[in-house]
């Protein structure tokens, strides 16, 4: 993906290849998922209802990914890059600061999680058998969003750094 996303390469262009392997990448899910030729373990079925039939059309094996799931999950990506390539406001600046140093974001995030559960187990204790955990959904996507923005600053940080160091190393993180 990062020729077509190259400074000198044609933002048209680049959003009519993005939509083209979109939907070819949907035709060929189409016609794998309809036939139940190749792609899924799982059979798609048609159902008592048309939810019920969707659902089964989409029920994907994700770990290992089958071919379904890479075509529909891709697919799906390459349309929202389209969406998103005109996009330049301060959000997208926001995504394209974690987009520029996302082994880094992934490394770093891991270490803080780490430390953040070693400090839950001392001063909560275990709250779930041997371990600490949340209770509700709703906590894990608190923690995320707070996990998010206390790291952005540091990724930001990163990402100047990595944009003007000359190491191989530091750019691939």
């Amino acid at each position: 993906m990062g020729p077509i996303y190259a400074r000198d390469y044609d933002g048209e262009k680049r959003r009519k290849t993005l939509t083209t392997l979109a939907l070819s990448m949907w035709g060929l899910l189409i016609v794998l998922r309809s036939t139940n030729l190749y792609g899924e373990v799982l059979p798609f079925e048609i159902q008592d209802t048309a939810v019920q039939s969707v659902m089964s059309f989409i029920n994907y094996t994700k770990y290992p990914p089958s071919l379904d799931y890479v075509l529909f999950t891709l697919g799906a990506a390459f349309l929202i890059l389209v969406g998103l390539d005109k996009v330049n406001n301060q959000y997208s600046k926001v995504i394209e600061n974690f987009g520029s140093a996302p082994m880094f974001f992934y490394i770093l995030h891991l270490a803080v999680l780490l430390v953040l559960y070693r400090i839950a187990i001392n001063v909560w204790g275990p709250n779930h058998g041997d371990m600490f955990a949340f209770d509700d959904v709703w906590q894990i996507w608190a923690g995320a969003v707070v996990l998010g923005v206390t790291l952005y600053f540091p990724t930001k940080a990163f990402s100047a750094f990595k944009k003007k160091s000359g190491n191989p190393l530091i750019k691939y993180f």
